[in-house]
């Protein structure tokens, strides 16, 4: 018995379906983990999600990262309890800056810079949207953007780690017949750069 194309057409929507609802799955339960981690700064965290966000980009494309993004901002700040407080506020304005970075950043730059690179960017990004919007909703004094310079550095070097952690799942997952099948695979070339 073979399969017709709009049986492959629907098989393939099935498991995209099912893949991102895992990656959602997955980034809520780090976000969660890493909340209930001690950290020297409440908002100072290695953001091990974005792996999640990462790999959806490089699967599935934009719009996979944004639901990913957002919807690990909203569960996770839902089954925390801190819906719509200011917490929440600084990291949707991070995942909003950071996604977007990302996503411009895959698009124009994807030949020339791994996930690593990608993911780094994306972290810059999300520092400084979290800066900015802290600035504006939080802290109303010059004084927060004396702190940029160190969580800059800090969210670059967790970015790196999380870009590498998303670049070996990106091969894993590259291997399993889930994605050959499906014509999803990792760009080989953007994973040795």
């Amino acid at each position: 018995m073979t399969c017709s194309a709009v049986d492959a057409e629907k098989l393939a929507l099935a498991r995209r379906q099912v893949f991102l609802a895992l990656f959602i799955a997955l980034a809520v339960s780090l976000h969660i983990l890493e909340s209930l981690l001690p950290s020297p700064v409440p908002w100072l965290r290695l953001g091990l999600a974005n792996v999640m966000t990462l790999t959806a980009l490089y699967l599935y494309g934009g719009r996979a990262a944004w639901t990913v993004s957002l919807a690990r901002v909203g569960i996770g700040a839902l089954l925390l309890g801190r819906l719509f407080s200011p917490g929440f506020w600084l990291a949707l304005t991070g995942a909003i800056v950071a996604t977007s970075v990302m996503i411009i950043m895959h698009r124009i730059c994807r030949r020339y810079l791994s996930p690593v690179g990608i993911s780094a960017a994306g972290a810059a990004g999300h520092a400084l949207g979290q800066v900015l919007a802290a600035r504006l909703l939080i802290i109303q004094h010059e004084a927060i953007w004396q702190i940029a310079p160190l969580f800059l550095f800090f969210s670059v070097f967790s970015g790196v780690l999380t870009g590498w952690l998303a670049t070996v799942l990106l091969q894993r997952l590259g291997q399993h017949p889930a994605f050959q099948t499906a014509g999803v695979a990792f760009d080989e070339q953007a994973g040795k750069n």
